[in-house]
């Protein structure tokens, strides 16, 4: 995959990232407090997941999301 695709869930107050196809994830671990490596059946990471993203930055709304290229 040449491109990244990045889900806000507003109403879960998540946020993947995939650099990945999401359709191959097979396992989820718990990296860290909040963290989740999304993984394909080779071990292999292809996304992120934060989860309490407005309640870790302290914001008390969901966020606004603005998409940035570079």
């Amino acid at each position: 995959m040449d491109k990244v695709i990045v889900y806000y869930h507003k109403e879960m107050d998540t946020i993947d990232i995939w650099f990945g196809n999401p359709d191959d994830e097979v396992v989820s671990e718990e990296a860290g407090e909040g963290i989740i490596l999304k993984k394909d059946k080779d071990g292999k990471v292809i996304g992120i997941e934060k989860l309490y993203v407005a309640k870790t930055l302290g914001i008390k709304q969901p966020l606004p999301v603005e998409v940035v290229v570079a």
